[in-house]
């Protein structure tokens, strides 16, 4: 029997996705299944199999990392095709959203959640028709804008808005568009890989500090240069939302938590706010928050002449953290990381803004809020210039 390394994953993932099948099924497997699927098995055993959804396989697609020199080539590159085809999903969630209007854009974890619990172990991940597996995530609707010019003359003008669909209407979506079965194992699977992966839970590992200020003002009088957009201010920015104890709430960039504003997240993100709806409002609720990448944005669309946070304004557009990663021309491996100032760093789902001496502040999750931590004790993947910024250095800055 020849089964591709892909197929014998997608085996081993299916068998042991319960801990029972595993025990009892395991000498029998080992018993009818070729050289091959074995060792597979065993590569799914050794990173916990089905039943943490094969936590270190999920682990290597979303976040890179090591792999052990045993395992055979054909999984390395399985894993390979999974993050690429992971980034490519990104990038399609980006444009979607970038259609969307008023912030209520796709959640990118969910939608690779679901594409990972898929797909995971098909032959080739990137050719399922990922542009069309998006769209699955939303429906498109015509809207009519009017605008009146200098002279007076009233113009009006049809465009498309991506408006996001409920889960179940998507799973819906892709069982008729894509032709793919959506059993309660694929639901299960999804739903704990975007537990796993979305900023919001508990998994972190490494010390952080958070502050005890509680403050809701923006501060920008030590900035270098209010007037533009650069690496020193954003550090300084970073900064004022660590020291007066920004929480974290999906979906935000630094504006006061009000009950209005809750409520949109609670109907925006049911999973990645509704299930930590009673911590935000007893922790977060009139204090500014963000997430990873909002602090970011949050940043890039501050108006310092009226102290505000807009939207999409300055030449920022609304991204994920890895959009934010993908959009970057001057990024690398942590190996080759400068020690400067305002670079963010990143790893799938997650970024956070290193502001020297090795420290960083990120919001990491509903339970943390915005955080210092160390470089060295975060499991950082790559770092990048954000491209909506400019680079510049103290010299320079100093007057």
């Amino acid at each position: 029997m020849a089964l591709s390394a892909a197929a014998a994953a997608k085996i081993a993932a299916g068998v042991l996705t319960s801990e029972k099948l595993r025990k009892t099924a395991g000498w029998i497997i080992a018993a009818i299944l070729s050289p091959l699927i074995l060792l597979l098995v065993v590569v799914c055993s050794f990173m916990s199999g089905g039943a943490d959804h094969n936590a270190a396989a999920l682990d290597l697609c979303y976040y890179g990392g090591m792999i052990a020199g045993s395992v055979p080539e054909a999984y390395r590159q399985h894993i390979t095709d999974m993050q690429n085809s992971l980034a490519i999903v990104d990038s399609n969630v980006a444009s979607v959203n970038a259609m969307a209007e008023g912030g209520s854009g796709l959640d990118s974890n969910r939608v690779k959640a679901v594409f990972y619990s898929l797909y995971f172990g098909e032959e080739n991940p990137g050719a399922v028709g990922i542009e069309q597996f998006v769209d699955c995530f939303v429906s498109y609707e015509e809207r009519t804008r009017t605008w009146t010019d200098d002279d007076g003359t009233e113009h009006s003008e049809t465009y498309t808005v991506a408006v996001p669909v409920s889960l179940e209407t998507a799973y819906a979506n892709i069982h008729s568009n894509m032709g793919v079965e959506i059993t309660d194992t694929v639901r299960k699977n999804a739903d704990e890989v975007y537990s796993r992966t979305h900023s919001g839970g508990d998994t972190f590992s490494g010390g952080y500090a958070r502050s005890d200020g509680v403050s809701i003002e923006l501060d920008v009088s030590a900035f270098a240069d209010p007037t533009t957009k650069n690496n020193l201010d954003l550090v300084m920015y970073a900064e004022n939302a660590w020291e007066n104890g920004w929480g974290y709430v999906w979906g935000t960039y630094g504006s006061v938590l009000t009950d209005s504003l809750f409520a949109s997240k609670l109907a925006q993100y049911p999973d990645g706010v509704g299930n930590y709806e009673d911590f935000i409002r007893q922790n977060w609720l009139g204090r500014r928050t963000t997430d990873c990448v909002g602090l970011i944005k949050g940043y890039g669309w501050l108006d310092t002449s009226t102290m505000s946070i807009g939207y999409g304004i300055n030449g920022m557009p609304d991204v994920g953290a890895d959009g934010m990663y993908n959009n970057a021309t001057v990024k690398g491996d942590m190996s080759t990381m400068p020690d400067t100032p305002g670079l963010a760093v990143w790893h799938s789902g997650h970024i956070g803004v290193y502001i020297g001496n090795g420290e960083v502040i990120e919001a990491m999750g509903t339970k943390y809020g915005v955080v210092k931590t160390q470089l060295s004790e975060r499991s950082w993947t790559a770092w990048l210039q954000i491209p909506y910024i400019n680079y510049i250095s103290e010299t320079e800055a100093t007057p």
